[in-house]
């Protein structure tokens, strides 16, 4: 099987993330579990799709080991992360939406158009690993984009929704592609005449330092971070500099700091649907007040007595999706957007198991053998395939398959055994096949 085609099985039970690993079954994440599909897929199959997914980066791959890349594959966006493990080539993909993210089709509170609607300041959209920010981030620029004459700027890496103009002019600029940095991208942001900025992470202090020297000038700026409530989100950003200069970053946050979402994803089951579960700040005047005092423990009771303020909690924000009566689908829109070609046909997924059911456990990490003959047998039986194991080898090499029924047509098995083993010696091994 091909990268489209494990990518058009993925989309076919409306998983949300995909992962692939040699000698490991295909792997989806459907509602926020995961589980497997399928046989195990070969090591060849899966350098072979690194190769022509990654083109003229694949010198860059090998230098760095991994590699990020937003693409369309079998009518799907794609956020994908090229990698390389103790078993070689393996792919980390996130399946987007297809349609145009909304705050109506992301069953948001409309108070996160109040929100887009501010003329400057910071805002920023937290949350776990997987909750949806990206997606909240821009619904809130299509926000903007449909009410509002702006200059949108945004920096990301990468590039996960195409935002269409509207009404607004929209500049998408991709780190790596289209701009050396997001330091570099926020520098030339502020010669561009923009209106609203939209950082999508903010991973270090540089960026964060420019990031709130932008919101200070007038711009409204977006960005995202990594949290489990709104306060953790203020706390860890002052906490990025060194001490000694964080009574200023706490002022100039305090300043400029307009809202703060931090969302998590709920899972509802009277729906099959999960949907975003919220906790909002509004910049008000008691919250600026202990943002520059450094009283981050503090913002919770603020939140629960600010309601007239539009500031959510997490449990007035449950009980909010509790009285909802109408909810959007994404996963059916995004099926009814297929073409006829990307059309899997019926696929169900297996019964949720825990990984190491079914394993043969005479097999560890160190002895893990495959064909590439599993790679192209998605039905075969995995249960012989140990979806967790442990030992490290010391060397890759090539041998022939144990002499169980050999055939004319059967492959070389590949061992691969060592994490640090340089990259270039699989190719080589491959290559001489």
């Amino acid at each position: 099987m091909s990268l489209k085609q494990w990518v058009r099985q993925a989309r076919g039970v409306q998983a949300s993330d995909l992962h692939l690993e040699a000698g490991m079954p295909l792997m989806v994440r459907v509602r926020g579990q995961l589980q497997p599909i399928g046989g195990a897929i070969g090591g060849a199959a899966l350098l072979e799709a690194a190769r022509g997914l990654l083109g003229e980066a694949w010198p860059l791959f090998l230098q760095q080991r991994s590699y990020d890349l937003a693409q369309t594959i079998a009518g799907v966006r794609c956020r994908v992360n090229v990698l390389q493990s103790a078993r070689g080539v393996g792919f980390a993909i996130r399946l987007m939406s297809a349609q145009q993210p909304t705050v109506e089709s992301l069953n948001l509170h409309p108070v996160l158009r109040e929100i887009a609607a501010l003329p400057h300041g910071l805002v920023l959209v937290s949350g776990p690993t997987g909750s949806g920010k990206s997606s909240t981030l821009a619904a809130m620029v299509q926000e903007i984009n449909v009410h509002r004459a702006c200059h949108i700027v945004t920096i990301e890496h990468p590039i996960e929704f195409f935002l269409s103009p509207v009404r607004s002019l929209i500049r998408q600029r991709e780190v790596g592609r289209d701009t050396p940095s997001v330091e570099r991208a926020l520098i030339d942001a502020m010669r561009e005449d923009p209106d609203v900025l939209m950082v999508g992470e903010m991973r270090d202090p540089e960026t964060m330092r420019q990031t709130l020297n932008a919101a200070e000038t007038g711009h409204l700026v977006f960005a995202t971070v990594h949290s489990s409530s709104c306060a953790e989100a203020l706390q860890r950003l002052v906490s990025a500099f060194s001490p000694e200069i964080q009574a200023g970053v706490r002022t100039q946050l305090a300043d400029c700091l307009q809202a703060v979402v931090c969302q998590r994803l709920l899972y509802r089951e009277d729906l099959d649907l999960r949907v975003p579960e919220c906790e909002i700040i509004r910049g008000s005047s008691a919250v600026r007040n202990l943002v520059r005092e450094g009283q981050f423990f503090k913002l919770l009771s603020v939140m629960e007595t600010g309601a007239r303020e539009g500031m959510w909690s997490f449990e007035r924000y449950r009980a909010w999706l509790s009285q909802r009566t109408q909810w959007s689908w994404p996963q059916a829109q995004d099926q009814a957007s297929l073409s006829a070609d990307d059309e899997i046909g019926a696929y169900t997924l297996p019964p949720l198991r825990s990984f190491s059911e079914g394993a043969d456990s005479s097999n560890s990490l160190g002895n893990l053998q495959h064909t590439e003959a599993n790679a192209t047998s998605p039905a075969s039986p995995a249960t012989k395939t140990p979806y967790m194991g442990g030992g490290r080898a010391s060397r890759i090499s090539q041998s022939p398959p144990p002499p169980q029924k050999p055939t004319d047509e059967e492959d070389e098995v590949i061992e691969i055994q060592a994490l640090d083993d340089d990259l270039n010696s699989l190719i080589k091994a491959l290559e001489k096949r």
